[in-house]
């Protein structure tokens, strides 16, 4: 998975990984979560992509429009230290 580059400080998104019809996202929980074309619709996913790759946006997009479409959910093999924001 990619580092998330988290350009405002505050995501709860850490890392991310793109596919051809998916993109995977980590939250500083250790929960990743799978959105499909399939389970979020294929606008979605691709907006999705743009936001990680951009580092900014990523967490509220999936929290306002696509919070319960994920195809799976899996926790992450890696421990996670939150970001402290000073």
């Amino acid at each position: 998975m990619k580092r998330y580059r988290n350009i405002e400080g505050h995501s709860g998104v850490v890392a991310y990984e793109i596919d051809w019809e998916k993109i995977s996202v980590e939250f500083v929980s250790g929960d990743i979560y799978d959105y499909t074309y399939g389970s979020a619709g294929r606008a979605r996913v691709e907006t999705m992509k743009a936001l990680a790759q951009a580092g900014r946006g990523l967490a509220t997009f999936i929290s306002r429009y696509a919070h319960d479409a994920y195809a799976s959910k899996r926790r992450s093999r890696r421990r996670i230290r939150p970001r402290t924001l000073h």
